[in-house]
This record gives C-alpha cells, structure tokens and sequence, in this order.
C-alpha cells in the first residue's frame, strides 16, 4: 500500500516557518534588513538573537546581564559595540575578564593601540618594545607600562583603602576614568567610565587574573616590605561579588516579579559568573527560584570538547541557570565575536526604543538587604547553618 504523507497530522508544524526566499542586498539594505534576511545556520541564529533582543530583552521589566570573555577591549568592542549598547539601556550588570577592564583603561589614558598584523616576528617585537594582541600591536613601554604607573597611583589613593569586592572597585575606578574622558575631552571610550555614569555594576570573578590584580599584588608585598600594611588596605573580596550578583537576580525576579535575561560574548569565568546566580539561590541559599529566562550565547568553543564552559542552555537548565520551561527563547550562534556583536548591537539601536537605565549599582545595599531578608524567610537550613557558626566561632 502506497504511504501517502500529504496527510499527515501535525506535518504544519515543521513547515511553519517563514519560507526562505530572501530579498536581494542592494544599496538600500541596512543592518536590520540585513539581518533579517538571515535564512539559516549560524546567519539564521543570529536573527533569532536579534529577535529576542528586540521582543523580549527590549521590555522595561527584562534585567539584562552582559558577560564579556576574550580579548575584546584591546579590539575597540568598548567605544564601537559595548558602550553604544550601555548607553541604549540593553545592559543592567556586567561580568567581565580583569584583563578587559585593564586594556579598557588605554582607551580612558588615551594611549594608542594599532592595527597591525598577526604574520610577524614575535622576537623582532620583543627587540623592538612592541606588544602583540593578535593583530593588535602597542607600545611596551609607552602603553603597557605607562597604564601601570598610573594605575598604581590610583590604587593608592584614600577610596580604595579597604576591603571591597570588584563591583565597588571598578565603581570608584570608573569614576575616575570618566573625570579623564571629560577632561581630556576624549568622546566616550571606557567601558568602566559609561558604567559608572550609568549605575552600571560590573564584577570580575577573578581578579588576580589580570594586570589589575597584578598591580594590586605588587603594591601589597611592597607595603609589606615597608611596613606599610597600615596604609594600604585595599582588598579584593570575591565573596561580596558573589552576594551583590546574586542580589540582582533575586531582587529582579523576586521583588520586581520581572523577568532576567543574559547576554554571553564568549564563555569562561564571566559567563559562568553570571550564570552562577541562579544555583547560588536554589543550591546554596534555598531560596526556590526557577533560572533566567533568556538567553544569549555567542561562542566559538564547542560543548564535546569541554570548552563551551557553563554548557549550552538546554545543558545549563539541568543546573537550574536556566529556566527549563523558556529553552525555546535562548539562542546560541556559534560565531566570531567581533562579527557578530557589532552586528546584534547595531540591529538593537536601530530596531528598538532606549531604555530606561535600572542604575543597579545605586540599589546595591537595598539589594544585598533583600537577599538576605529572602534567605532567612525561605531557609530551613537557617538554625542547623547557625549551629555551624556558633561550632566556628567555638575553635
């Protein structure tokens, strides 16, 4: 008997997507056309991330995190793609590699980093004093060096003469480099200096890993060897990153009843940073919570080799970073970075509104105060986790 298929129930659902026929690019396509037009593979993921951008992320009651890993700001991401998106409202909190806020600090000094090639002699550079990024090429001393110095003079001053996590620290330093922007009449070029005029927070999950960290090491051992302990006080505190981040997430979707959403440039410590709110409230805190609730992930790692770090969505819904009942609004695109997010930010400036900008940063203690309210309501755990403390302080 023939299998006659042209009645198949339930065939409508495979077929119901738009019928790939695009329209030709010509002179008039812009960005959004442009991406629009993507019919399929990876083009086809990027317009389903645009189109999130624009449906959901784009609602005043969507809490959006960016994670920033790989060597972006050295490529000028900050003042083309990164700071333009701040700027639209599209970023609520920020998780990003010390090393990007410390190459981001250039731009706020005003030292060049060129165009260049990644086809030259390495050791001819090293002779030379010339410092390679790929094809990214600066001055040793003049760049490198000279960011230290005047890093190292800020880290000195009274503001940061204590124990703070990196959300207050880029937050005093971001201050600072915005006076610079304004007075050196330089336009807007630091990610740090938007954040802060914006009440933006931004962490660094480890910030020894950088030359942030570095500087901060070098001037510790010298207070040391000095005997100047007294003086210089400043120290980097993950653990508070850890309670001020997962303070946004349930403020967000606890106490707003709105929704959370991330966008994840790469993967590493940043993305796992972000995602890592959501365990923290339902592992460790035992505050029921069901993950966020969409999802962004531009990479070119692979999950098979163990390098896609946090996993993709549907994995990551089995630790509870994502809601497993909103997997149909998470995309991941595996592209190159520095294609695509120029792309997905230019698309969200020209097809949305700006938004009205949360400036968490300013909510920060009202927050923490939140979190904490919530884990002692919502914890049965409370008195066997204070017998601990009282068996603590009893050694």
């Amino acid at each position: 008997m023939k299998n006659d298929k042209s009645n198949c129930p339930g065939k409508e659902k495979y077929l119901s997507g738009k019928r790939i026929l695009p329209e030709p690019i010509s002179k008039d396509t812009d960005i959004v056309k442009l991406v629009d037009n993507f019919d399929a593979y990876n083009g086809g993921r990027l317009r389903a991330a645009c189109h999130l951008l624009r449906d959901r992320y784009s609602q005043e009651d969507v809490t959006v995190g960016l994670s920033l890993a790989g060597a972006l700001t050295p490529a000028g991401l900050g003042p083309s793609t990164i700071i333009p998106l701040m700027n639209h409202g599209f970023v609520d909190w920020l998780s990003a590699t010390g090393a990007n806020m410390y190459h981001d600090l250039h731009y706020a000094f005003n030292l060049p980093m060129h165009r260049g090639s990644h086809n030259v002699d390495d050791a001819d550079l090293r002779a030379k004093g010339v410092t390679r990024i790929y094809d990214i090429l600066f001055d040793y001393e003049d760049v490198l060096m000279e960011t230290d110095r005047r890093l190292r003079e800020i880290l000195t001053r009274p503001q940061f003469q204590k124990e703070m996590g990196t959300r207050e620290f880029y937050h005093h330093l971001g201050k600072i480099v915005s006076e610079l922007e304004q007075k050196n009449k330089l336009g807007q070029v630091s990610i740090l200096a938007a954040a802060y005029r914006n009440g933006i927070p931004v962490f660094t999950s480890s910030p020894g890993d950088s030359t942030i960290g570095m500087n901060i090491a070098g001037l510790e051992l010298l207070a040391e060897a000095q005997d100047l302990q007294d003086k210089f006080k400043l120290k980097i505190n993950p653990s508070i990153d850890v309670n001020d981040s997962t303070a946004i997430i349930l403020n967000a979707k606890r106490y707003e009843k709105g929704k959370t959403a991330v966008i994840l440039i790469g993967g590493g410590s940043p993305k796992n940073f972000m995602l890592q709110t959501e365990p923290q409230i339902q592992e460790v805190l035992m505050i029921p919570e069901m993950g966020q609730d969409y999802d962004i992930n531009i990479t070119d790692a692979r999950p098979d080799t163990g390098g896609l770090s946090g996993a993709p969505p549907s994995e990551a819904a089995s630790w509870g970073k994502i809601d497993p009942t909103k997997l149909e609004e998470t995309v991941t695109a595996y592209l190159d970075v520095t294609v695509a997010f120029p792309l997905m930010t230019a698309y969200t400036i020209q097809a949305t509104k700006p938004k009205k900008q949360k400036r968490l940063y300013d909510k920060g203690q009202e927050l923490r105060e939140k979190l904490i309210e919530s884990y002692l309501e919502n914890n049965k755990e409370v008195e066997k986790l204070k017998k601990l403390i009282l068996k603590l302080r009893s050694l």
